[in-house]
């Protein structure tokens, strides 16, 4: 029989804004940075443990995140999370 000791997610998210609706970079990067924090929120609402290793802001106004997280709510992931 097999069982999940621990499990995580490592996920590489772009956040950006559609070109054709003619945003300019500062306006980008604003919206990009608020819809980061909703995604926080949302996480941190929904009790999952995250921890973001990487952002990087892209010189269109796009910001490139990189999040490890829990897979679910049963398996331990301490050892992911020092």
């Amino acid at each position: 029989m097999k069982r999940v000791k621990a499990a995580c997610v490592l996920q590489t998210l772009v956040f950006s804004q559609k070109p054709e609706m003619g945003y300019s970079k500062e306006h980008a990067l604003k919206i990009n940075l608020e819809e980061i924090e909703h995604y926080k929120a949302t996480l941190e609402r929904t009790k999952t443990r995250y921890q973001i290793t990487d952002t990087v802001e892209q010189e269109d106004g796009s910001v490139v995140v990189r999040v490890r997280k829990q897979y679910n709510s049963k398996a331990d992931v301490s050892e992911y999370f020092g």
